[in-house]
């Protein structure tokens, strides 16, 4: 989504290698472009100036120290600066009060708020270990209600039946009674959303809000509806005490100038930030992390952390006896590695967390999550015992299998010939042949060519 920011930025960077200090004169060029892609990110007008000018005065004059040349030294400067106007810091969410914990979600229809409730309540299950309970108030939109019980039960999480013949006020009561007589730690009340700003609305939240007291109250806004995003976020803010905002649709083809603008002009944290469509898609917002994806230098730390979370360990552990002893590795590990990356939301969700080199690098190589899939559906029309023997495989063989996975049988040579760079790729580790292994990484993986 931030592609074309990052792109922007990495130019004027560039432009800076080569002179002795950061001047008055190429500081000014500097931001001029800067402030340019900034716009074109549709980032509000207000928050463009404030953040030009605290990068123009904290890099004026600043001596290139060290190893730096004066684009080094800049994006220090221009990633400390969009740390700030982000929030510096990750705000989790407070939930403590006495069970259950209210979660008020608030925003237009049309936002993804409905499917974010799912979202945040599996994330809250399986990360934070919480019995959670959801509950839609949205009377006017029988879909939502419907909508809410089925994510409820795609994420396994209890659910409170409601309606459009109720109030939404009684709905809400009534759910936080049943929640806590069944000893549910968190209740997230989901709530109507209109297509603008409307008075009965905003009346009908604050009603909600006043007899729940709920200890979280979240804006969720969609990232993709640029500046408009920010003044939705300003009149909810004014309407209701917010504690946090929720960005949908991150991963969409906006230009993300919402990301951006939205703290600064509300004052509210953003706690979280919807990154697919998938009911995992749902990150914890961490500014640091995310200036640094704007700046190209990748968000490892998230990748890291989607890997705990995501990786079976004791099939990774297997892995990396394999790879140690450079033996043992079949179609069997090839597959599973496959498995692994679509926990972790594919290839293209991979590549947009690693730095922009690499991530050029992959997307040159033509990195494809279909063919991932179709790899997958080759390894399974595959017996056992040929998964555990590629050598087995001889025309015959080949064209029962292309068959069978509905490709052709040039598709299972592609994958037997991966399959032999990536055994190729063991023997090297095995040996301590790094140098060898990163030049021989490219095309290794299923999906890149």
């Amino acid at each position: 989504m931030l592609d074309n920011l990052t792109q922007r930025l990495s130019g004027v960077i560039k432009n800076l290698r080569g002179q002795a200090r950061l001047s008055e004169s190429n500081i000014q060029d500097a931001l001029r472009e800067v402030r340019m892609a900034l716009l074109e990110a549709d980032v509000a007008l207000p928050v463009v100036k404030e953040f030009t000018a605290q990068v123009k005065q904290a890099a004026l004059g600043q001596e290139v120290i060290g190893n730096l040349n004066p684009g080094q030294a800049l994006i220090g400067i221009v990633h400390r600066e969009l740390t700030r106007l982000m929030g510096e810091h990750n705000d989790s969410l407070n939930l403590a009060a006495v069970p259950p914990a209210v979660i008020l979600m608030a925003g237009l229809q049309g936002a993804g708020k409905t499917t974010t409730c799912g979202k945040l309540a599996k994330l809250l299950r399986e990360q934070l270990k919480k019995k959670v309970l959801l509950v839609s108030c949205d009377v006017y939109r029988p879909a939502a209600i419907e909508q809410l019980r089925t994510l409820a039960q795609q994420v396994a999480i209890d659910f409170f039946a409601s309606d459009i013949s109720q109030k939404p006020r009684d709905i809400a009561l009534a759910a936080l009674d049943y929640a806590r007589k069944h000893h549910h730690e968190v209740l997230i009340v989901d709530t109507a959303g209109r297509l603008a700003i409307d008075a009965a609305m905003m009346e009908e939240i604050q009603q909600l809000h006043a007899a729940l007291k709920p200890i979280e109250t979240l804006f969720v806004v969609d990232a993709m509806t640029g500046q408009d995003a920010v003044n939705t976020a300003k009149a909810f803010g004014e309407a209701l005490p917010l504690t946090g905002i929720i960005l949908t649709k991150l991963d969409g083809d906006a230009r993300g100038g919402a990301a951006l603008s939205v703290h600064h002009i509300t004052g509210k944290p953003i706690k979280f930030v919807g990154v697919s469509e998938k009911l995992g898609g749902l990150e914890a917002f961490h500014p640091e992390r995310m200036a640094s994806r704007i700046l190209g230098m990748g968000d490892v730390l998230s990748l890291i952390e989607e890997a705990q979370r995501e990786v079976d360990h004791v099939e990774a552990e297997k892995l990396a006896k394999k790879m140690q002893s450079g033996k043992g590795f079949d179609l069997n590990d090839f597959k599973m590695q496959m498995v692994q990356m679509r926990k972790m939301g594919g290839m293209s969700a991979l590549m947009d967390k690693l730095p922009a080199q690499l991530s050029q690098a992959a997307a040159n190589s033509k990195v494809d999550d279909r063919a991932i899939n179709r790899t997958e559906g080759i390894i399974n029309s595959m017996t056992p015992q040929e998964r555990a023997h590629p050598e087995l495989l001889k025309a015959s063989r080949k064209r029962r299998i292309a068959a069978g996975a509905g490709v052709q049988v040039m598709h299972v040579n592609q994958l037997l010939n991966q399959f032999e760079q990536t055994q190729k790729m063991m023997k090297m580790f095995s040996k301590g042949g790094m140098g060898k292994l990163i030049r021989g990484m490219k095309g290794m993986l299923p999906g890149m060519h």
